[in-house]
């Protein structure tokens, strides 16, 4: 005794109903496996610790003191150094006479 296809599909209507799935009878791929899934955003973002008591905080929180930071500190002397041996970078041009741009067309 074979259930005829429409009374079948009837079946699964009402199932996938009760049950909040998608009715997919052609079973078409349709991404609901993923769409379904929860996101993984937040417990990526979790993993990691929450910088806390950065320098920059310091310096928003009591902007009357002077926060020393070693890092920048040490950027600026490297900076420094590079400039004294002519590998810093180029000087902006304020003007359109000291482009060298412009000087080429004269």
């Amino acid at each position: 005794m074979s259930i005829p296809r429409s009374r079948v599909l009837d079946l699964m209507k009402v199932q996938c109903r009760i049950f909040n799935t998608t009715f997919n009878p052609t079973q078409q791929r349709l991404g609901t496996k993923i769409l379904n899934q929860r996101l993984r955003g937040p417990a990526v973002a979790s993993y990691y610790p929450p910088r806390v008591g950065t320098i920059q905080d310091l310096r928003k929180l009591y902007p009357q003191y002077d926060v020393p930071d070693d890092e920048e500190d040490e950027w600026l002397e490297h900076m420094q150094i590079a400039k004294s041996r002519g590998k810093g970078p180029p000087k902006k041009k304020r003007t359109a006479a000291e482009s060298k741009k412009f000087n080429k067309r004269k």
